[in-house]
Formats: structure tokens, sequence, C-alpha cells
């Protein structure tokens, strides 16, 4: 199925995007036209997936509650694109709309039958709501930053690299260091020199490797903030090459490109995380990196009798 993400613009966009809002998530429960619209219509941020005829898959809007905080409403798919991921996608373009508009979280309310659906993109349960039509809702949320001080940051990724150093020695044989992190993004970096093939371009492997890296970066980033402990393990990989890198190595990755719920790793749980990372030259992709981490609750040390 071809499809375009877009934001409705012409007349007849703006009357399929909400006719297909009035369809899904109005007209079962009898509720009459123009229900499907509230007065936050004109302030928020619209996406609307179509297929090659212009027919309309999906839409969904964001709209912000106070300078932190942005809300996902009106998510709908239409019936004969469900199924196909295109949910996933309209809610991952939402998001990084509320990245783009300062947000530092994403709340929604979900239908029961939804809840699922969030949890796997991410986002936590939260109270139980007032039910809409007789449904069960509830509020759900998810970070788009980690919670902490620009130092505090910055101390996590100086205990990164110190571990990175200490625990992983490629690392240093690749130089590879942290360009930026935000508490949205990690970015790290390599030098080409000691990376190179006999082509001129960067070995594959250390693509690869430093993908792993970063990958592995953020978690430890994120439990960093979470204050948790734990081993972390790559359990399942694989990489895309796309191009060749020629000039400048880097990798990034952000919370929108996270699945998994580290919390459970308190109550002395084993946790998997999923994660994409983009490889980098310069501005351009050249490798797209898939990974499953899980990490590990630390044993207690044992205690010697006698």
């Amino acid at each position: 199925m071809k499809w375009q993400l877009i934001t409705p613009s012409t007349e007849a966009q703006w009357q399929g995007y909400y006719q297909l809002r009035y369809q899904v998530l109005r007209a079962p429960w009898q509720q009459p036209p123009g229900s499907e619209r509230d007065e936050l219509e004109a302030e928020a941020q619209h996406r609307m997936i179509v297929d090659a005829a212009g027919e309309v898959l999906a839409v969904g809007r964001l709209h912000l509650v106070d300078a932190d905080t942005a809300q996902v409403r009106y998510m709908a798919v239409a019936e004969a694109a469900r199924g196909t991921g295109l949910g996933a996608v309209m809610l991952q373009a939402l998001e990084e709309q509320a990245v783009i508009i300062g947000a530092k979280r994403v709340i929604l309310n979900a239908r029961d039958s939804a809840v699922v659906f969030y949890k796997k993109s991410g986002y936590q349960l939260g109270a139980e709501q007032s039910p809409l039509f007789g449904i069960a809702h509830w509020q759900m949320h998810k970070a788009l930053y980690l919670a902490g001080s620009a130092a505090e940051r910055q101390s996590w990724v100086q205990a990164l690299t110190l571990t990175w150093q200490q625990g992983i020695p490629l690392s240093e044989f690749m130089q590879l260091q942290v360009q930026s992190f935000d508490g949205h993004q990690l970015q790290c970096k390599a030098p080409l020199a000691p990376n190179k093939n006999p082509h001129q371009t960067m070995f594959a492997g250390s693509i690869y490797s430093m993908a792993t890296l970063t990958g592995w970066g953020m978690v430890f980033l994120q439990m960093k903030a979470l204050g948790l402990q734990g081993d972390i393990v790559l359990a399942d990989a694989q990489i895309r090459y796309l191009a060749p890198l020629q000039q400048t190595p880097s990798a990034k990755v952000d919370l929108l490109q996270l699945k998994g719920d580290l919390t459970p790793l308190a109550r002395g749980l084993k946790v998997r995380q999923h994660l994409k990372v983009q490889i980098m030259d310069g501005d351009n992709q050249v490798a797209e990196f898939e990974g499953r981490f899980v990490v590990l609750p630390l044993q207690p040390a044992q205690g010697h009798g006698h």
C-alpha cells in the first residue's frame, strides 16, 4: 500500500480529514456531525495519511496543554487500513511534532481496547478517566525528555564515557565519543581515520559497533535518569547499509525510537528495550540499526559464611 503523510491544506483534504474522524470516533455512537471537532482545532497540529488516490487512511491531532505537555487526540485509522502499521506511523509523526513545538511529554486518553497499542509505543498507564459513550478510558503518558538538569545529564555522559573506556576497549580503539545529549537525543561520533577499510570508507564492522554502542549508551543514560542499575546486553540486532560512509561518521538515537519499559528493573525483573539507531555521514543517513537490548538486574553479592 502506497501512502503519504501530509498536513491537510485543501478544502477537500480537510473534508476527508474530519469525515474519517466522524466515521470512526463518533458515528458508531450515534453522535451528531460536528461532534468530532472542538474549540482547539485552529491552534492544533493536524496530520493525515492518504493513499495514492487521495483517500484518507489515518488522521491525528496534537495540541499543547501547557508549556511542557502536548496531548494527542482524535487518532483514527480507516477500517480498510487497520493492521498495516499506519496507526504507529501517525502516532510517531505527532510525537515528532511535539518535540518540534517544545513539549517535554505527551499525554492522551486511550479507550480500553487501545491501551495495548499505546503501551507498545512506549506509553505508561495513568489514571482512569471518565467514560466516553460508555467506554472506559485511561490517561497515558510518554516522556520525550529524560528528567534531569543539564548538569545531571553531563554527569551521566561522563559516567557513560568512563564505562565505555573501562569495560568496552573497542570504543577507545574506534575513538568513539558522545557528541551531544540533550535528554531526548544521544548523538555519538568517531573519526574516519582509525575506522577505514581498503576502499577509504568506514569499515562495516565499525559502523555496526558505533551503532551498537550508541544504542547501548541510550539504555545506560535512561537507567541513570531513573536511578536504576543492571547489566546491559545486546540480545539481537540487524543493520541495513544504505550507502558508503565516506567523511563524517556519527550515530544518533532518540527517545521516540525506543520501545520497552525499564522501570520493572527496580523490582529485580529482567527488562527489554527495542531501539533504532541512525548512522549518518554528515547530514545523510547511510545505515539503520535495529537492536533489542536486555537489562539484567544486578545479583546481590554473596556473603561468605564460616
